[in-house]
């Protein structure tokens, strides 16, 4: 059985206080719960880089681990504006989002740079939650199975023999901020899908491989999709940043 994964993103929200409040309303919450529910699931928290310090100063030694939402596929150098992943590995990230589709949509990234950035993060030490998901008009066209085969497809390809070290987050880019959310037999038919995908790389690490679902998932649907049986967890944005939405989700995971 596949121990199940809850992961915040909180995308480009935050400040200092509002961070402090939120985290430690997720400390004292899972404290309160960890005694019956922590061998079950686990959580973390996906910062924006300027607040991995106070993530790791605040929640270092406890049950909440902490990551970044994207990392540099060059290891340093004259690449002004980007975080490396030497860097991210300096404040104990022990997650990396890569190929979110704000990324793909916003920056145009391709799937063979969010390749290479899960190898950057691999490298060092890290675990990329490599996100692969398609637009409603791929949807409606019938192009999902192709689309996120696709995308997964290049960081197999380039991961090798390390699949097993990786994350995948299924995330339909028509359900993310939108309210909308794809039924648990919408989403767990992708997720049976790219299942078959690892399965057919590495047939023992598909068995152990997380499959997260971030589509809007929040505390009202997060047990029915969590049921399924290939969804391992959550990729959460906005029910990520506040502490109670949060913890009921981890609830439901337990």
């Amino acid at each position: 059985m596949r121990r199940k994964l809850v992961v915040g993103n909180w995308k480009m929200n935050g400040n200092r206080a509002a961070n402090a409040s939120l985290l430690a309303g997720i400390v004292a919450g899972i404290g309160a719960a960890n005694a019956a529910n922590a061998a079950n699931a686990s959580c973390a928290v996906c910062a924006p880089a300027p607040y991995l310090a106070q993530c790791q100063e605040t929640l270092a030694g406890g049950a909440v681990a902490w990551g970044a939402q994207d990392v540099s596929a060059q290891p340093g150098g004259a690449f002004t504006g980007e975080v490396s992943a030497a860097m991210l590995a300096d404040f104990s990230c022990a997650y990396v989002i890569v190929g979110h589709s704000e990324r793909r949509a916003y920056h145009g990234e391709s799937s063979e740079l969010v390749a290479k950035k899960a190898v950057a993060a691999l490298d060092a030490g890290m675990t990329p939650i490599v996100c692969v998901g398609e637009t409603l008009a791929e949807r409606e066209a019938g192009q999902t199975g192709a689309v996120v085969s696709g995308q997964l497809g290049a960081v197999l390809d380039l991961v090798g023999e390390r699949v097993a070290q990786i994350v995948v987050a299924y995330e339909p880019v028509w359900a993310i901020g939108t309210g909308k959310t794809a039924t648990p037999a919408m989403a767990q038919e992708v997720h049976a899908q790219l299942r078959a995908q690892l399965m057919a790389k590495n047939a023992v690490a598909a068995e152990t491989v997380q499959i997260l679902y971030g589509g809007s998932m929040k505390p009202d649907n997060a047990l029915e999709l969590m049921a399924q049986p290939d969804i391992d967890g959550g990729l959460i944005g906005g029910a990520a940043l506040k502490a109670s939405d949060f913890l009921a989700i981890l609830h439901a995971a337990n």
